[in-house]
């Protein structure tokens, strides 16, 4: 699962931080694979501002699920320093830690440019330049004669995080595909991701050592035992990303809330729904659609995405989906 710690009407960033690490625990015991958190700034909707550290407290509490970033946003950060934090989770928590980083800013201009050291100019686009600094120091990959070979002595060693390059645009397939990354693609932020997922497979398969690239593609899915209780549950989402389009930041509101808004606003509802899919619906409705995803991208592994208001309410739909798919409580399928 891919959690990005939703900040609830009427609840504080804190409590969004404690239900993450909770929901770890849970979707721990279900036995699925991944637990990422994602990395997003000044905004009142979501709580994770620092993947890194919400990382060391989720892999802290649970005892066999992978832990990962998804992602750090790589252009905020010295690629050195990413690999040094990244070192020392894994030393903490050996084979269980993922590196996911990505490209996108994860806020708006304004906050990205607080985010920068140097504020004398916006910073530069040079993503394929850092991504490539950063696996020499997780590859121990420098020349020796380079100024900063002795730098990949990474203090967690040797141990190392597993780097995925994450995505929803053509230019991270190829990326990806360039330097031999496993690749996740953010379907629940562009839904015509199975062309490009394709072409990195392709490409991967020319261009690099992998025998077996691998792909992740990440949906927005709700259930619910039935499907009418599901679309309901699902209309926090859906009015938090609507207006989340228009430009209007909120924190999730409360279901009764967000049907009487979605009442209103049929329009931009059926416009959401245009350019963002989502799986919605009881286990066996999810299941059909997750399972179309995920032949439609080839994908190796399926991460959902959940927001609803209820807490609890979200536990259940991960509760449902992994039961859907044959997992139990002993991590067994």
């Amino acid at each position: 699962m891919l959690d990005q710690s939703p900040v609830c009407q009427g609840s504080t960033g804190a409590d969004a931080l404690r239900r993450s690490v909770d929901l770890a625990r849970f979707v721990d015991a279900l036995g699925c694979t991944r637990y990422w958190v994602a990395e997003h700034h000044g905004t009142p909707m979501l709580a994770g501002a620092s993947p890194e550290i919400l990382i060391g407290a989720i892999a802290g509490a649970t005892s066999r699920i992978r832990v990962g970033s998804g992602g750090i946003m790589l252009p905020h950060y010295s690629p050195l320093k990413v690999a040094e934090v990244f070192s020392v989770l894994s030393a903490l928590h050996p084979n269980r830690i993922d590196l996911g980083v990505g490209r996108a800013a994860g806020t708006d201009p304004l906050t990205a440019f607080a985010l920068q050291r140097d504020r004398r100019q916006a910073g530069p686009d040079d993503f394929p330049q850092q991504l490539a600094e950063l696996l020499a120091y997780l590859d121990d990959a420098w020349p020796r004669d380079h100024r900063f070979a002795r730098l990949a002595a990474l203090p967690g060693r040797p141990e190392r995080p597993t780097p995925w390059l994450l995505g929803s645009s053509p230019d991270s397939g190829r990326w990806a595909a360039e330097v031999g990354l496993p690749y996740a693609f953010a379907d629940f932020i562009n839904p015509t991701g199975a062309p490009i997922a394709r072409e990195y497979r392709d490409a991967c398969t020319r261009e690099t050592a992998r025998d077996v690239p691998q792909v992740i593609a990440a949906v927005s899915a709700i259930c619910a035992e039935t499907d009418e209780e599901a679309e309901r549950l699902a209309s926090s989402a859906r009015m938090l990303f609507t207006l989340f389009l228009q430009g209007q930041l909120i924190q999730v509101p409360p279901v009764e809330t967000a049907m009487r808004f979605l009442e209103e606003h049929a329009g931009e509802a059926g416009a959401l729904g245009r350019r963002r899919r989502m799986v919605v619906g009881s286990p066996d409705t999810v299941k059909r659609g997750l399972e179309a995803v995920a032949a439609d991208y080839g994908a190796d592994e399926i991460m959902v995405v959940s927001i609803t208001y209820d807490h609890d309410a979200r536990r259940r739909s991960y509760e449902l989906i992994a039961k859907a798919f044959g997992l139990g409580g002993d991590g067994r399928v």
